[in-house]
């Protein structure tokens, strides 16, 4: 990430204005940022859910077709946990206790990934510099061209063919090798980081205990075969959920990306933002559920310390303020179309 890169911050009557009616939302409504009731019983449920599941495939060990549905299930719930329950707390905005997010954050750990990398990669890199090459390292998919000034290569004309598979073992490679990778590398993406000691620990402890969860105990109680054809059903399901869901929201034909020759982005960085990034299927009430209202991308990337329950309500005064300062917003009205549009980009990258 380079720190030198500004976005223009003279006559930033936009940003200003959307502040204000945000700010002024929250103080009519007297609630507070962070997340309320909803998030915590959603969060009950969705962990109650994992448990659940996992203690009927390791000890109660049913009929293997009710095994496969349930490892189809397990690896959505692990996306849902993420998009509800890390997500937030990654963001410090699942709660105004800031020791509960912290603790709520290493819901990753426990499903194989490292929230220490995680916050360098996303709530830095990515949320800073979005959809900027070399910056955004969440648009740096190996394999992948997903704008026009990324390099052409041979392989990229058959990404049409092999993108779902990509992102079907995107779970699975990064829990399994990126991890490590980062690690021992100490590069992510491809800027080198400062690993503290204490992360090295977490780091080591955390992938002991899911690899204990997942691996060993599912191997003494089911068998080795049983356990790896689990992990890979509920792995690839959990890949392509997650991988998906990020995409649509900005890497579709409506969407900009930027190559920065210089130190300065010509736009205010909310602007930048609302170019960048776009919502899909907003009237949705269960995908909104069960997204962690990552479908309302926009909100998310202009007020990302803004907790998911309250992104319905921003989505309003965000659309109004745009159509004020006559800026364009991008928004899908279904999952399709936003899906479609993706797979556009992805067709007219490989040529």
């Amino acid at each position: 990430m380079n720190p030198t890169i500004k976005f223009n911050n003279v006559n930033t009557v936009f940003s200003k204005a959307l502040k204000e009616k945000a700010n002024a939302y929250f103080k009519s409504t007297l609630k507070d940022k962070t997340g309320d009731k909803r998030i915590f019983t959603k969060a009950a449920i969705l962990l109650t859910v994992f448990f659940l599941i996992y203690g009927i495939l390791v000890f109660v060990q049913p009929h293997w077709m009710i095994s496969v549905l349930l490892c189809v299930v397990f690896g959505i719930n692990f996306a849902a946990i993420g998009f509800n329950i890390m997500h937030d707390a990654g963001h410090n905005s699942f709660s105004s206790n800031k020791k509960l997010n912290t603790v709520l954050s290493y819901s990753l750990n426990l499903l194989g990934g490292n929230i220490y990398f995680w916050k360098l990669k996303h709530n830095i890199a990515h949320h800073t510099y979005t959809n900027i090459e070399g910056e955004d390292h969440d648009i740096k998919v190996k394999f992948m061209r997903l704008h026009s000034d990324q390099k052409a290569k041979k392989y990229h004309r058959f990404q049409k063919y092999y993108f779902p598979l990509l992102y079907s073992i995107s779970y699975l490679t990064w829990i399994y090798y990126q991890d490590y990778e980062k690690y021992f590398k100490q590069v992510a993406g491809i800027e080198t980081f400062h690993f503290p000691l204490k992360e090295k620990v977490i780091f080591w402890m955390t992938k002991v205990i899911h690899h204990s969860i997942f691996i060993i105990f599912p191997v003494i109680y089911v068998g080795w075969l049983p356990t790896l054809i689990g992990l890979l059903i509920s792995g690839v399901v959990c890949g392509l959920f997650l991988a998906v869901i990020f995409q649509l929201a900005h890497v579709v034909e409506e969407t900009e990306f930027k190559v920065v020759d210089t130190d300065r982005v010509e736009n205010e960085w909310m602007i930048h933002q609302l170019k960048s990034t776009a919502n899909f299927s907003t009237e949705n009430k269960v995908l909104t559920w069960l997204l962690g209202g990552l479908n309302f991308q926009i909100e998310h990337h202009l007020f990302p310390k803004i907790s998911h329950v309250h992104y319905p309500a921003l989505n309003k005064i965000v659309r109004q303020t745009c159509q004020e300062f006559n800026i364009n917003y991008i928004e899908f009205k279904s999952f399709r179309s936003a899906f479609l549009s993706h797979v556009q980009v992805i067709h007219a990258m490989s040529k």
